[in-house]
């Protein structure tokens, strides 16, 4: 039914089975091996089921990176439910929103964060929430809201549940099941959600395989868990190859710096914003960090070229690339061999199974080498559509299954892509 389509839920399994005692995981001092990662993840699946999760329903998640994010983010499709992330910057009406939005029956959240106290926005939104109809189950991780479930009442429910209930629940789930809604960042307006199926777990296994990742690697994941970046480049990733990651819940420059430094980390990744704060702080205070291996940083624009030739003297080399949550994290890549030039002045080549073309931003004529016009995109991993948003949707994405991706762009005569701005307004604030 799946052919050789990997499913999200079923990759710790995997991971557990190739490399069971493997560090999977570190955060704040604990560890995890592949296999006790898989258990946590099946754990977290049965007390979904007992709670009352069914193939299809909508589980939003809201939390900031912590080890129960990426328990959820394979427990969640393993019992063939949708993962719903909440950007950890949403505030009373946004959340609001989104959840109803969204028609999530389950929301799992953090208490809070440092001085962001999620269920005091989460009661205050209550009555908005309630209104929308479709929530039925709030979970609280730490102290619990009124009408809540706590974090581990949901998983001694799970108890009651039969590894063979546990099968009969995986083996429903089909590749072209809705995997993920990702919500835009919503600056002309509200967010709208993008809807996935398990397909892009493909492109992100197949990116493992250009960049060289394997079980050897450490990698350091401070990019937030519900942004499609740190999600499939560095927390899928790592389950995929039998690497590691260090966690982190806020990106702290130094502590990353420490973390590589103690725990010989090999992989850093982010935007030139995250590269520039590291740069300034190994400058400041140097650490070994000569077992950097590679880095990614998505690169291209004229502002990002300074920053990105810098991390390649001070870290490693990086891989530059591409993509948005309507195409998926990177659809296009470059790889290792290719000159500095291509690394760190373009924004990779189309993935497999991934084209682009360029187009006439008037007349919407196909344009050749070198010639700036609107960005289309072309291939498996590009959004069914935007959820309850059927206008929005054919305003972007055609009968031919082209996306209008909203920016400008051109494709050199060497095939990389050059970013090269929006042709429709937005603002990204904090990466």
């Amino acid at each position: 039914m799946n052919d050789d389509w990997l499913l999200m839920g079923d990759i710790p399994d995997r991971a557990a089975r190739l490399w069971k005692d493997n560090v999977a995981l570190l955060f704040q001092g604990d560890r995890w091996t592949h296999g006790e990662f898989a258990a946590d993840v099946e754990k977290v699946a049965k007390g979904l089921i007992a709670l009352g999760v069914e193939h299809g329903d909508h589980v939003a998640v809201w939390m900031t990176n912590r080890p129960e994010w990426l328990h959820l983010m394979y427990a969640i499709p393993r019992v063939g439910g949708c993962i719903v992330p909440l950007n950890t910057r949403y505030r009373t009406d946004d959340v609001a929103y989104t959840v109803v939005q969204s028609e999530s029956k389950f929301l799992v959240a953090l208490d809070r964060s440092g001085p962001i106290n999620y269920g005091e926005m989460l009661t205050e939104a209550r009555e908005e929430i309630d209104k929308g109809g479709s929530l039925q189950t709030i979970v609280m991780l730490g102290e619990q809201i009124e009408n809540s479930v706590s974090w581990e009442t949901m998983l001694d429910g799970g108890d009651a549940v039969t590894t063979e209930k546990m099968e009969e629940r995986t083996s429903q789930v089909n590749v072209e099941d809705r995997m993920m809604l990702a919500y835009t960042s919503g600056t002309t307006g509200h967010p709208k959600g993008v809807t996935h199926s398990h397909k892009p777990v493909r492109n992100t296994y197949e990116r493992a395989m250009l960049l060289g990742h394997d079980r050897n690697d450490v990698h350091l994941s401070y990019l937030p868990l519900f942004h499609a970046y740190g999600f499939s480049e560095v927390a899928m990733m790592v389950a995929l190859t039998g690497a590691s990651q260090v966690l982190f819940d806020v990106f702290d420059p130094d502590e990353v710096l420490n973390a590589v430094e103690s725990e010989r980390g090999t992989v850093l990744h982010g935007f030139d914003s995250h590269w520039a704060d590291l740069i300034r702080a190994q400058t400041e205070r140097a650490r070994d960090v000569s077992s950097l291996r590679v880095g990614t940083l998505p690169a291209g624009m004229e502002s990002t070229i300074p920053t990105a030739r810098l991390a390649q003297d001070i870290f490693c080399p990086t891989t530059s690339g591409f993509g948005m949550s309507e195409t998926w994290a990177f659809v296009a890549s470059s790889h290792l061999s290719d000159s500095l030039e291509q690394r760190t002045e373009a924004s990779g080549y189309p993935m497999y199974g991934i084209e682009f073309q360029v187009r006439h931003l008037d007349n919407g004529e196909v344009l050749g080498a070198d010639e700036p016009g609107a960005l289309y995109v072309k291939g498996y991993t590009v959004m069914s559509g935007y959820w309850g948003k059927p206008e929005a949707t054919a305003e972007v994405l055609d009968s031919d299954g082209w996306l209008n991706t909203g920016d400008v762009a051109l494709i050199r005569p060497d095939g990389h892509v050059v970013f090269v701005g929006r042709h429709k307004d937005m603002l990204k604030v904090g990466g």
